[in-house]
């Protein structure tokens, strides 16, 4: 993709180098005015331009420093902060694009080379990239990546997570609040711990004097960033960020089929997110367990200070929500109705799939995503659309005639009422019969007969990956409740960029397709069931990867061979029972 900038001010014979990067990034094109072909600058630096004179924290002192022209700065800063002269408020007047920077007063071809020299050694960062896969060994993990990132912070680190666990990444962090790095960590345990903290790992991450907050919503995060832009944008483009489906566990790191993404000076990406952390920070409640902890606030990042990269992007569910201050509890989250940022854009990306769809999700229960899947596989049932799930998301026929019948009775029941209609709509459903009924090609990584999470080897990736060219992966569930609940997000990476990483997680998806499949395990399970001359059999096993119609023949032998497999004692405390007794 090329895309040009023609610059009315421009007229100073000079030509700049544009950054290197891959070849059709964008960033290699020149900009110029027709007609005025011998001044060009890239497209990277002019985009950089208007991201540092958007960003709040630089004043007229600041572009004085940075070499421009005192009465050039003096205009730049009054135009965008307003009448008012107050940057931050609500008359401020950013920079949507280079013309209407040339429109200032006294800004020029030498204004405009100044900017460009203040700000274009962002433009030679080139985002790496690497992609860890669960579940491995621990020494091989992501736990241990995690650990040398903590390792290596020497200013800020802001982390937002679902769970949390590992005592190695505790002596980490713990390490590095003692070098003077300052961190802080949004928690979805702390959400209950701050009723009782005592001995709760929120507490103990504050008596190592790490600030933990929580959100009145699900925390259901799993990203951190190192050496982010707290204090300054520029750091963004130094930054690393780690993120993907994998909580801070050992489970997630050896147990789980998982994915995290550890990305660097990526700037868009860790802007994205430092502006998430900063959104859901402000809008915290306090642990209340370490009162000398001080809050601590980032500088504002806004929209007017990212560089939009063609070739990724990440949404976040906390789009989906208001914010207020409650008088009862202080700052609160509410939903907007009619509001679903991460799904409606998964619905955009099936819709505008050509060739192949692959989804690696430990749960379907997403109306809007499961009916674009539908509808996507009625139009063309030759695409290559394959969809993976967790063990949990198999359901029988009859459940799924229960659903439908509550579906209609909450319909019914609704009268008419807009709101209600759609709280049944979005109401948790499970779209694993439908999709086999439609032969969508659909298997389950299945591991128990009965789900619990003492044993569970839970597929808990979180991806889809659109015609092996658009990858889209992140901590979001395909579910109503992740979507007007939760706190997610999903990021879009494109293979004209991340070729390798996107080709990573096809490997990784081909090869979870199969799992078991070379080891023969599904015959050798059913045939210990039914031909085996021990007393007992396992009910929890080995995970496969298995289609709707075996996991039913597999289910259907132990219920034949197994007569307490649904009694009170078996239901109410599966974690004690791994084997069964014949009948």
């Amino acid at each position: 993709m090329r895309r040009f900038f023609y610059l009315g001010m421009l007229t100073l014979a000079l030509t700049l180098t544009a950054c290197t990067t891959e070849s059709g990034d964008g960033k290699n094109d020149l900009i110029a005015e027709p007609g005025k072909a011998d001044f060009l600058y890239g497209e990277c630096e002019v985009r950089q331009v208007l991201a540092y004179v958007n960003d709040l924290e630089v004043d007229a002192d600041r572009l004085k420093s940075d070499g421009v022209q005192t009465r050039s700065a003096n205009n730049i800063i009054a135009h965008r902060d307003g009448a008012d002269a107050l940057p931050g408020t609500e008359d401020d007047d950013y920079f949507d694009d280079i013309q209407e920077l040339d429109d200032v007063y006294y800004v020029g071809p030498v204004a405009m080379m100044q900017l460009v020299e203040a700000c274009n050694h962002r433009c030679f960062h080139m985002p790496t990239v690497e992609a860890i896969f669960s579940p491995q060994a621990y020494d091989d993990s992501h736990l241990a990546r995690v650990q040398e990132l903590i390792a290596s912070a020497t200013q800020t680190i802001d982390v937002a997570m679902y769970s949390f666990s590992d005592y190695n990444i505790l002596h980490a962090l713990e390490d590095a609040v003692a070098r003077g790095v300052r961190i802080r960590f949004l928690f979805e345990s702390a959400n209950g711990d701050h009723n009782d903290p005592a001995g709760s790992w929120s507490a103990r991450l504050e008596d190592l004097g790490i600030d933990v907050r929580y959100v009145n919503k699900i925390m259901h995060h799993k990203f951190a960033i190192i050496d982010g832009p707290v204090d300054n944008v520029d750091d963004a483009y130094t930054a690393t960020l780690t993120t993907g489906s994998a909580n801070w566990s050992t489970s997630a790191g050896t147990r789980y089929d998982e994915n995290t993404v550890v990305i660097s000076e990526c700037g868009e990406l860790v802007l994205r997110f430092q502006m998430e952390f900063n959104h859901l920070w402000a809008n915290s409640r306090d642990l209340v367990w370490d009162a000398s902890l001080e809050w601590t606030q980032s500088i504002d990042i806004h929209e007017g200070m990212i560089v939009d990269d063609a070739w990724m992007d990440v949404v976040f569910t906390s789009a989906n929500f208001r914010t207020y201050e409650s008088s009862t509890y202080g700052p609160t989250f509410s939903v907007i109705r009619g509001e679903s940022e991460i799904s409606d854009t998964l619905v955009a990306l099936i819709e505008q799939a050509e060739t192949s769809i692959h989804v690696a999700s430990g749960h379907l229960r997403s109306r809007p995503v499961a009916e674009a899947l539908l509808a996507k596989w009625a139009a063309n049932p030759q695409m290559d659309i394959r969809i993976y799930l967790d063990n949990q998301e198999y359901i029988s026929e009859w459940y799924n005639n229960q659903q439908e019948i509550d579906l209609l009775q909450c319909l019914e029941d609704a009268e008419g009422s807009d709101a209600r209609t759609q709280d049944c709509i979005d109401k948790g459903f499970y779209f694993s019969y439908p999709v086999y009924e439609a032969d969508i090609p659909l298997r389950f990584k299945y591991y128990c007969y009965r789900w619990h999470y003492t044993y569970a080897e839970q597929m808990h990736h979180k991806y889809l990956i659109f015609d092996g060219k658009i990858l889209a992966t992140g901590s979001y569930n395909l579910s109503d409740n992740a979507e007007h609940n939760t706190m997610e997000n999903m990021v879009i990476y494109q293979a004209e960029r991340f070729p390798n990483l996107v080709a990573d997680f096809e490997t990784n998806f081909e090869s979870i397709w199969v799992t078991g499949e070379t080891d023969g395990l599904y015959a050798a399970l059913i045939d210990e069931i039914e031909n085996g001359t021990s007393s007992s059999f396992p009910i929890i096993f080995p995970s496969m990867a298995l289609t709707y119609d075996e996991v039913a023949a597999l289910k259907n032998a132990i219920y034949e061979n197994c007569p307490d497999i649904n009694s009170d004692e078996f239901r109410q405390n599966p974690g004690d029972h791994r084997y069964c007794d014949r009948g």
